[in-house]
């Protein structure tokens, strides 16, 4: 089943890391491409257009980026891990841009096999570009929804 994406934000991007992460992780949690597009349309959208905040969402510090705003999901639901919740250890890592409304998704990954985010490729994305006007756009999202 194919559940569709509202729009909701002007623009959503997958980086290539992500879409690599996603592809992996797709492969051992048959639902999370639908589980991922109710992510989207429900806590994305109640978080950032609707300002409920349930504490999924928390913003990720000491990078030295003021700009996009950088997230961190702790409560994503996968229903293949039954009896879990949000509590799957899904972990998504992305930037807000809330002048342009656009989210850009930077990394996912499963808690059981990894620890924490990878503040490299986070760095390595958005540290060169804070603050600055080409940093508004992000590396990747020219053309791209």
């Amino acid at each position: 089943m194919k559940i569709p994406t509202k729009r909701i934000f002007n623009e959503i991007v997958e980086l290539p890391e992500f879409k690599k992460d996603f592809k992996k992780l797709a492969k051992k949690f048959k639902t999370l491409p639908d589980d991922f597009e109710i992510f989207k349309n429900t806590q994305l959208k109640a978080f950032h257009k609707l300002k409920q905040d349930n504490r999924g969402n928390l913003p990720i510090s000491n990078l030295g980026i003021d700009y996009p705003l950088i997230y961190k999901v702790v409560k994503f639901a996968c229903r293949v891990l039954k009896g879990r919740g949000v509590k799957s250890g899904i972990r998504i890592i992305y930037a807000y841009y809330p002048d342009e409304d656009k989210i850009e998704f930077i990394e996912i990954y499963y808690k059981g096999e990894k620890e924490n985010e990878d503040r490299e490729r986070i760095l390595r994305y958005y540290s060169k570009k804070a603050g600055s006007k080409e940093g508004k756009e992000g590396k990747y999202s020219k053309g791209r929804s």
